[in-house]
């Protein structure tokens, strides 16, 4: 099989140059052959390598260094690495086969510039050499878009507000990691991993929507009780000063004409 030019596969797996430059560094890739300081050939399957390393690192949180001994070494990452294989089968199954390109999904609603704020954030990024909108990816789009359709403006909905949504997310996702590789992990049989983790994907994700459902109703009841609470606060606050003017004004007068008498 014919060598390609760092360019070349940059063009194929749709990754910037800068960022195959990174994973080379942390030794996740090699060169097949080095022609000079500067010059390198790579071997062309080294695309799907760069498919599976975004994906554990940006959709499944793993940092690079587990990522790189899962794949040259095993040993203690093997957990992580089957875990993470079953979290991306359940997330592909539920993303479906659809794509679209860019423009495509503008057609249909979504803001140019909500396109490249999700881009810069990760949420929403194109993939492949036609650089389309797949998976998950073009799951959000469509939802944004549909929102859009429906009437809620920018201005009701920014869609800058999914930072609070993120930080929110990211919390949860953390505490249900760390959970389930402190408490499945070293209980697990060898080989079931990979199993349970698509057990619990599906029912983690079964049960934020539940609970969400569950917590919509008494939450907006308690926001709008502090509201209330607020408002007869600052009622109170702002009727305080007049009722102190007229006590400093009354009380310590007839108190003066009483010592005069």
């Amino acid at each position: 099989m014919e060598l390609i030019k760092i360019g070349e596969l940059a063009k194929r797996s749709g990754m910037p140059v800068a960022t195959i430059k990174h994973y080379l560094r942390e030794g996740l890739i090699a060169p097949a052959r080095k022609t000079g300081r500067t010059m390198s050939w790579y071997h062309p399957t080294l695309v799907d390598r760069l498919a599976a390393i975004k994906e554990l690192q940006e959709r499944q949180f793993l940092p690079l260094d587990v990522i790189r001994d899962a794949m040259e070494r095993g040993g203690g990452a093997a957990d992580d690495l089957a875990a993470a294989t079953a979290i991306a089968k359940v997330l592909t199954k539920r993303g479906g086969t659809r794509s679209r390109t860019r423009e495509e999904v503008i057609a249909r609603g979504n803001d140019p510039r909500e396109l490249d704020w999700l881009a810069a954030a990760g949420l929403a990024v194109p993939s492949g050499t036609d650089q389309r909108y797949k998976g998950d990816d073009l799951a959000l789009l469509v939802t944004l878009g549909a929102a859009r359709s429906a009437g809620l403006a920018a201005d009701m909905l920014p869609f800058a507000i999914l930072d609070r949504y993120l930080a929110a997310l990211r919390a949860l996702v953390a505490v249900e990691l760390e959970m389930f590789r402190a408490g499945v992990f070293p209980r697990a049989k060898q080989g079931d991993v990979e199993r349970l983790t698509t057990v619990a994907t599906e029912l983690s994700e079964r049960l934020v929507i539940l609970l969400r459902r569950k917590l919509l109703l008494p939450t907006l009841g308690h926001l709008v009780e502090k509201e209330v609470h607020a408002e007869h606060a600052k009622a109170g606050n702002d009727r305080t000063p007049a009722r102190r003017v007229r006590r400093e004004r009354s009380g310590p007068g007839r108190r003066t004409r009483r010592a005069d008498a």
